[in-house]
């Protein structure tokens, strides 16, 4: 079974920007659902999958829609709590350059995130991501849609678009929230270790793996 891992910050931690009660019906209602949904319907099928990138990209088109929706949901959630630190620390080296490269400074890029969430129609992320470490694009996904199936494709951060995301602190205010998010929480740390794993080859974040004993029963 998938678990669901706690938060890599206390709830408050991210305050005044998302507060404790928002961190708390996020993660603990909403993510929880998802993944308690996706294990229900694996247990359904009588299928123990070794990662949820794997479920993810065999559902992903043509697979089971409720599936796919619960298991990219689950992942999405876990890399968002990735994409935030309660530590600000400005983009630098390598990410820096690609950032210069292709939008020309970091406000650039800040509005063109901003807008790209803001201008999304109902419900979804925003993400940042690498073509195979060479470029950066800022792109806007439907409901559960993410980038896992594309295997070129390296998210560097994300930004939830659902309601419940922000509704509790910025009520209809999406770019509001989208702008304080992020000035004050993305984590650029965890981004650039995102683009060095692509740039290397490497393995980027992975959402945890089921937990073995779950898999042998």
């Amino acid at each position: 079974m998938f678990t669901l891992a706690p938060l890599p910050y206390d709830y408050d931690a991210l305050s005044p920007t998302l507060s404790a009660t928002t961190l708390r019906l996020h993660h603990d209602k909403h993510h929880a659902t998802y993944v308690k949904t996706l294990n229900n319907l694996l247990a359904d099928k009588k299928e123990s999958p070794r990662n949820l990138e794997d479920v993810i990209r065999s559902n992903a088109d043509n697979g089971n829609a409720k599936l796919f929706n619960n298991a990219a949901q689950a992942w999405n959630h876990a890399f968002f709590w990735q994409s935030m630190s309660p530590t600000r620390h400005a983009p630098d080296g390598e990410i820096s350059a690609l950032i210069k490269s292709a939008f020309g400074d970091l406000e650039s890029l800040r509005e063109a995130f901003v807008e790209a969430g803001a201008d999304h129609f109902g419900s979804g992320w925003v993400w940042l991501t690498t073509e195979r470490g060479e470029t950066l694009n800022v792109i806007a996904t439907h409901d559960a849609k993410d980038t896992v199936p594309e295997a070129s494709v390296t998210p560097l951060l994300v930004c939830d678009l659902w309601e419940h995301a922000y509704y509790l602190d910025y009520q209809n205010e999406r770019k509001r929230y989208l702008e304080a998010w992020f000035d004050a929480l993305s984590n650029w740390s965890f981004a650039t270790s995102q683009l060095s794993a692509a740039r290397s080859g490497g393995d980027s974040w992975r959402y945890p793996a089921p937990d073995s004993a779950a898999r042998a029963a």
